[in-house]
């Protein structure tokens, strides 16, 4: 049976106001655990169970959730209670810039952002490490993805020794602490590791090179990191295993099929919103009789 049989798929439909949903099946394979061992070498970054179609089926599943994303997106900025926060981390060339291409493609950019994570300024690093952060979270009625995000300070920062142990090892349960804080003020916090091949790595790196429209994507940073990937694999097991809490959870997404980690994140998140069993506000009390003459 495939993840979205026709006869069980999704419906959206209005009903006074309220846009209700039949439940998809969910990638739940897919959560890290909490308090689990994690070993990233028995999650096969090729896998696409739970969908036993092709990949064309795959983009028309693809597309039809974009649609309802369109649709919750736009509840959420109505209904202005909840917001979003979606975290995207991988190795380079995992595909954070091509996922939030392709899933957040057709929604109003006035209720979504996009915030970046490079190395800190000097006014960043002179404030704990969360400061930067905490300024990008979500307002109500938003979606906000982290392309990168607060888990630098326990990759990027322990894999080239920028602190030490006793600091980064404390950031575990800070991170908690401050996405419990969120979850607690009404964001819905959604992790996704997009988890490659080191071989498929390889060849998204050399194509860059190959391909002159794909030159600006390509930097020489990355072949001396690519050199750190059995450090960089250690550190990510370390950080979801202390990070996969019940109100943020981690997803290690298989990612060396593009089509297969866009449909995982994008069910993912249209789960949640659905969860948030939102309502388009009424009008004002006393304006229900108002007539445009």
């Amino acid at each position: 049976m495939g993840l979205f049989a026709a006869e069980r798929g999704a419906r959206l439909r209005i009903f006074g106001g309220v846009l209700e949903a039949t439940k998809e099946p969910q990638f739940a394979r897919y959560i890290v655990q909490q308090g689990g061992k994690l070993h990233l070498g028995q999650w096969d970054p090729g896998d696409r169970s739970g969908f036993d179609r092709k990949k064309g089926d795959g983009l028309k599943e693809l597309q039809r959730l974009r649609d309802r994303l369109e649709v919750l997106q736009e509840l959420l900025y109505a209904e202005h209670k909840h917001s979003l926060l979606v975290v995207l981390q991988g190795m380079d060339a995992a595909g954070k810039d091509g996922t939030i291409r392709r899933v957040f493609e057709g929604v109003n950019p006035q209720g979504v952002r996009v915030a970046k994570f490079g190395p800190p300024t000097q006014e960043e690093a002179d404030h704990d490490f969360l400061w930067r952060v905490h300024q990008k979270v979500p307002a109500r009625g938003e979606i906000v993805i982290f392309n990168r995000s607060h888990y630098e300070a326990v990759l990027v920062e322990r894999v080239h020794n920028l602190v030490p142990k006793g600091i980064w090892k404390a950031r575990y349960s800070q991170i908690n602490d401050f996405e419990q804080l969120l979850s607690a003020e009404g964001t819905t916090i959604l992790k996704f590791f997009l988890h490659l091949d080191a071989e498929e790595q390889k060849r998204r790196l050399q194509e860059r090179l190959d391909d002159p429209t794909k030159h600006w994507k390509f930097s020489v940073n990355d072949l001396p990191e690519r050199g750190r990937w059995a450090e960089y694999i250690e550190a990510y097991e370390e950080a979801l295993e202390k990070t996969s809490t019940e109100v943020a959870p981690w997803y290690v997404v298989p990612s060396d099929h593009a089509w297969f980690r866009d449909l995982v994140v994008c069910t993912e998140i249209v789960r949640s919103l659905e969860d948030m069993h939102m309502k388009y506000p009424p009008l004002p009390k006393g304006d229900e009789s108002l007539a445009i003459n």
